[in-house]
């Protein structure tokens, strides 16, 4: 192991492990931005004379639990994400020694609900996702309704104007951070949308928490795992099915499955870029500064991400369906790239 490395975990009163140094960035964490995550480092690969950076898609969460495990050649570099670092997991990783956090922010994808493209066009509101899919919903699927167990089956239960067909929706696990933005943005979108429930919020915040981002586990929602690949594959096999992933998947993906419309908006990449598709969100990806310069490699891969032929409104991620941040943004997580700024507080 390295002699900075050593000293670092020393200083952070952590203990290293008996790993040899290594010479391979390795990156764990979002299955959505790890297709991002791939090209740039097979062109690093390529490109440089490193090697091409292991990159493995654990989940946002469950790459965030390994991230902040500790210091040293036994834990990843960079931690990719498809929503923000939480507080509780920024403190996991100061107390276990990992006390410089550098986040940068990479562009933005849509979540969408998509079927198979010989399926009918599916058009929801997020009114009707949080009556599919949460785990309670009031009586009668009206205001004022007492909250009971949800008790729709086919989304004609939910809305007579909707297909009369068994609620089946493939979806990520709780360790995704697809599915902690999806229940933030789509099933709270339409808790929200019941001023009741909304009004829980200022008596109780968890009770809120647990009712318009709770998901029902009566077999409606099927957890697919992290591979966006198996959920097309269900698609194909069942037209009445739905599926829960990222934008740049479907946009990879248009020959076999179609994005429905939500609130009357579709997902497309203007769109999206524009927030007036509903249910966005933006991509990260963390890094340890104390294994900068230790490991071969991560400045670098650091700049090969964050340069205009890569994450640019004309770069190559564009291309993998990718929304390009506002100059703005994108000069500003430049700068933090450039100079390891580190994550304060969240």
């Amino acid at each position: 192991m390295h002699t900075r490395l050593v000293a670092a975990v020393i200083v952070a009163g952590a203990v290293a492990g008996p790993a040899q140094a290594r010479d391979q960035i390795n990156i764990v964490g979002s299955s959505t931005v790890y297709p991002f995550a791939t090209v740039v480092a097979e062109n690093f690969g390529r490109g440089s004379d490193f090697k091409t950076p292991k990159i493995e898609a654990t989940g946002s969460g469950g790459g965030m639990k390994l991230f902040c495990a500790g210091l040293g050649t036994d834990y990843p570099d960079i931690a990719n994400a498809s929503r923000r670092m939480k507080s509780s997991e920024l403190e996991q990783c100061r107390a276990n020694g990992v006390q410089d956090v550098v986040e940068i922010k990479i562009g933005y994808d849509g979540i969408v609900i998509a079927n198979a493209r010989t399926a009918p066009e599916a058009h929801f509101t997020l009114r009707h996702l949080f009556l599919a899919l949460a785990k309670q919903v009031p009586e009668g699927n009206q205001e004022g309704g007492k909250l009971v167990n949800n008790p729709n089956e086919t989304w004609a239960d939910v809305d007579p104007a909707l297909p009369d067909v068994a609620i089946e929706v493939l979806g990520p696990p709780p360790t995704s951070g697809t599915r902690d933005a999806f229940n933030e943005l789509a099933v709270e979108g339409g808790c929200k949308t019941f001023p009741g429930l909304t009004a829980i919020k200022q008596e109780d915040k968890n009770r809120y928490k647990a009712i318009c981002r709770g998901i029902r586990e009566d077999g409606a929602y099927i957890e697919a795992g992290e591979n966006d690949n198996l959920i097309v594959q269900k698609l194909a096999e069942n037209p009445n099915a739905l599926g829960v992933f990222g934008f740049s998947f479907l946009d990879q993906n248009r020959d076999a499955v179609k994005g429905a419309s939500i609130d009357g908006v579709t997902p497309e990449f203007d769109d999206i870029a524009t927030r007036a598709y509903p249910v966005s969100r933006p991509l990260y990806f963390y890094v340890k500064k104390a294994h900068v310069d230790v490991i071969p490699g991560i400045r670098e891969y650091i700049s090969a991400f964050t340069s205009d032929d890569a994450w640019g409104d004309e770069g190559y991620l564009t291309d993998r369906g990718l929304i390009p941040l506002p100059t703005d943004e994108r000069t500003k997580f430049v700068d933090d790239a450039a100079n390891l700024t580190p994550l304060e507080s969240l």
